[in-house]
């Protein structure tokens, strides 16, 4: 078992900057790869950003290329979601995620998943 919090989320204007936090506990954390899905209202929940388990391999959806930024410290168990240059469609709750690997970007391939971090974005 592997359980999942996330933080950092807020409120933001648009082109304004947040940076994600996701803290796991239990299963060693350098067994999974980890990944950022968000859920817009009304909206599916959708792939962002995915990490090798070692952090040499990742992985982004095209709207969060050249923004977004996702990396892990597997010392901290922690990963992390850097995301710049924000605009209002980017707004939704943003979970953390753990998968057997980072082959795989679908909701159905992760194992675990945080509660999730609201970030509403502002125009």
């Amino acid at each position: 078992q592997v359980q999942l919090a996330e933080s950092g989320g807020g409120v933001v204007q648009a082109a304004d900057s947040l940076r994600l936090s996701c803290v796991a506990s239990g299963n060693t954390f350098s067994d999974y790869a980890m990944a950022w899905f968000r859920q817009a209202p009304g909206k599916k929940r959708e792939f962002v950003a995915v990490i090798s388990r070692w952090g040499t391999v990742t992985y982004y959806h095209d709207s969060a290329k050249g923004r977004f930024t996702i990396s892990r410290a597997n010392a901290k168990n922690s990963v992390y979601l850097q995301m710049n240059s924000l605009q209002p469609e980017d707004t939704g709750v943003y979970y953390c995620a753990a998968a057997p690997t980072y082959a795989c970007l679908t909701v159905r391939c992760m194992d675990y998943w945080g509660k999730g971090t609201l970030v509403t974005v502002t125009s």
